[in-house]
């Protein structure tokens, strides 16, 4: 076989058409000022390779049990090293997730922040409880645990099917005081035949439900018009394929319309794909290909992560996912995206903002994991569309103009409108614009308003305006006018809140803590940057 060679294919006049995702958001504004000013302080993310990466991680190993003990952890509880993060100014910040007695913590997950000499400077915990419980020995067996999670799922649902996995003993630790519970893996499949892989967290004493959440990240996206494109393939045999070398050797591949496996890999003999149809299956995995290129290269060149999970690996992009499927989902256990091809399967759902969205989802999985439910399900999605928004922008395609509406072009309700707005959530019938006690529970993709409308204020500011021949008018709940700091500075202090100082139960009043510490670390404390993030977190109600 020739070995693999990296290569830049400009595919020409092609209008590459996508439809929607059903429960995701994208789309970028053009705001202003294209260059990216540079922090003021030095707390701004070193671009780590690879190997440096490793090197932190394999020190961090080393030392684990010694910052157990400098943390003043039991003798039962374990560190576990999940990812890091170095500054400019040396502080490095360390991502533990935690273990009781060898089982996994659940809500156990933390962040060290150490400072150059290597001393301690602060620990930002998923939970304050100490993690301890009276008993190991569970009173509700495995089997009877696994039957009510698989009866909870059938019904919460309506799934076509649903079946439970070995239950797996766990410390519950996210909520209230840690207990012994169960985690039980539920797969399924939705009705619109979204997959679903839901934990129903069940107390192993009481046998009551404790929690659920799903692993699977869907989305809502738009028709997507990129032009002509370059793609990263790499030659194979007499042919090529969509196999990008650099960066991370990301492959886009071809379900052929099922739901299960891997796929099998796109060639083409003279390395022009697609026709900008959707009739030319091509098409879907020439718009997705190209997403996941400039997400990935968003991520390297903006906010100096090198991949999704900041080792240099690529991801994989699925297409032409089941029949009539009109969605799109992340899956972190395959480490892949997956695309519908919408209506009557004349309608891929494969955006650059859609890949932009779904990749987002495996930054937030590696990083903070902020679990899908509540308040922390809101700012999961919320992340993916400010990203999503963030990618389109970089990417600067002109057959696609940046604005802050998410899903403006897929016509999904049939009237014309977009799914979200990012300046006024409450626009689409379902979002908020501010927060309160009820936010929490709702879906995802609509709590997901508040850091949107948030995202937005910190970018361009409250009230009246025209961006890029969008007009807009965003509120705030007192009434206070906000001044914008601009979109470039907003992405990098939520980039670093997101990851160093979030944690899977983060909420919306610990996000504003996150992200002032982050922009207190770029910008200074008291800086116009730092007043900027308090006076958009005031504007949507989160005190």
């Amino acid at each position: 076989m020739t070995p693999h060679m990296s290569r830049k294919t400009r595919i020409a006049g092609i209008s590459l058409a996508a439809a929607a995702l059903v429960a995701a958001g994208i789309t970028a504004g053009t705001a202003g000022a294209s260059t990216v000013q540079a922090p003021t302080a030095d707390g701004s993310p070193l671009k780590l390779s690879a190997s440096h990466r490793a090197e932190l991680l394999r020190d961090a190993s080393a030392t684990k049990a010694q910052t157990a003990k400098e943390l003043g952890l039991g003798s039962q509880e374990k560190l576990v090293v999940k990812d890091v993060i170095k500054d400019a100014d040396g502080t490095t910040h360390t991502r533990y997730d935690r273990t009781y007695a060898g089982l996994p913590v659940l809500g156990g997950d933390m962040v060290v922040h150490t400072a150059k000499g290597g001393a301690i400077k602060s620990t930002t915990k998923s939970t304050k409880k100490s993690v301890k419980v009276a008993s190991l020995t569970a009173k509700i067996a495995p089997a009877a645990a696994a039957q009510s999670a698989q009866g909870t799922v059938a019904k919460s649902l309506s799934a076509k099917k649903a079946d439970a996995q070995a239950p797996k003993k766990v410390v519950w630790a996210a909520s209230g005081t840690p207990v012994l519970a169960y985690d039980t893996v539920v797969k399924g499949v939705k009705k619109d035949g979204t997959p679903s892989r839901m934990h129903v967290i069940t107390d192993a004493d009481s046998g009551k439900k404790i929690f659920q959440y799903d692993d699977i990240r869907t989305g809502k996206g738009e028709s997507e018009f990129s032009g002509s494109v370059d793609l990263g393939t790499s030659k194979e045999g007499s042919g090529f394929t969509l196999t990008d070398a650099d960066r991370g050797g990301h492959k886009t591949l071809n379900l052929g319309n099922s739901e299960s496996g891997e796929g099998k890999a796109f060639t083409d003999e003279d390395d022009k794909w697609g026709t900008g149809k959707p009739d030319d299956p091509q098409t879907a995995a020439v718009d997705a290909h190209y997403g996941a290129a400039e997400t990935w290269d968003y991520y390297k060149k903006v906010q100096g992560r090198n991949g999704i999970k900041g080792d240099g690996k690529g991801a994989t992009s699925r297409v032409h996912y089941g029949k009539n499927y009109v969605n799109a989902f992340w899956d972190d256990d395959c480490f892949c995206m997956s695309y519908g091809d919408g209506e009557g399967d004349k309608a891929p759902l494969t955006a650059l903002d859609v890949a932009a969205h779904e990749m987002s989802h495996g930054v937030t999985a590696a990083t903070a994991n902020l679990t899908y439910s509540g308040e922390s399900g809101g700012l999961n999605e919320g992340t993916s569309d400010i990203f999503g928004t963030s990618v389109e922008f970089y990417a600067k395609n002109d057959k696609d103009p940046g604005d802050y509406l998410i899903g403006e072009k897929i016509n999904i309700n049939g009237d014309g409108k977009p799914l979200r707005y990012m300046d006024k959530p409450s626009r689409d019938g379902q979002s908020k614009d501010f927060w309160d006690s009820s936010t929490g529970g709702l879906d995802p993709h609509y709590s997901s308003g508040v850091a949107n409308h948030f995202f937005y204020l910190l970018s361009e500011g409250s009230g009246p305006k025209e961006i890029g021949g969008v007009k807009y008018d965003s509120p705030t709940k007192d009434d206070k006018k906000v001044e914008g700091i601009g979109r470039d500075k907003a992405e990098k202090i939520w980039f670093k809140a997101l990851t160093e100082y979030m944690t899977s139960n983060t909420d919306y009043k610990a996000a504003r803590e996150a992200t002032v510490k982050a922009a207190t670390d770029l910008y200074k404390a008291g800086s116009p940057e730092v007043k900027g993030v308090e006076a958009a977190w005031d504007g949507v109600a989160v005190k």
